[in-house]
């Protein structure tokens, strides 16, 4: 793969993130329905991207992944599915953690693939809601990296 490289995201970029969360989405979360894709891409783009710091990973200057923090907590990270497993998720959470002392992170129950992803790096459930942000029945597990002392 070409060098990538992390860089702050703003509101200027939210269309270029909204396109790789739509993709990324649809290869990932088929728990979810059309409608619940529309429903949940209005609230990314009017109020949850508002809610966090956004970096983008840039692959020859086009935005193939990003991840969104608040605290010490990852609440998005969605990567291109044409670069799936080459990764740049890895580089995303490496750089949460080293730029931020983020170990946290909330993950669709239903994303096995995320879940697998996030466990192989070494994060283990620390609990489960039932509902997500939206109040929606699609249970979220947070995950938190085991700290060494």
């Amino acid at each position: 793969m070409k060098k990538s490289i992390i860089v702050a995201a703003g509101r200027k970029d939210y269309e270029n993130l909204i396109a790789v969360w739509e993709s990324s989405v649809r290869a990932t979360h088929h728990f979810l329905s059309e409608k619940d894709v529309i429903k949940y891409r209005s609230l990314i783009l009017n109020e949850y991207f508002d809610q966090v710091r956004l970096y983008a990973v840039k692959v020859e200057e086009e935005v193939m992944g990003f991840l969104g923090i608040n605290k010490k907590t990852i609440q998005m990270l969605f990567i291109h599915p044409h670069v799936r497993g080459k990764g740049l998720g890895k580089r995303l959470i490496d750089f949460a953690k080293k730029e931020h002392d983020a170990y946290m992170v909330d993950v669709n129950e239903q994303n096995e693939q995320a879940v697998g992803f996030y466990e192989k790096l070494g994060f283990v459930t620390v609990e489960r809601s039932e509902i997500d942000a939206a109040g929606k029945p699609f249970p979220i597990l947070s995950m938190a990296l085991q700290r060494k002392n």
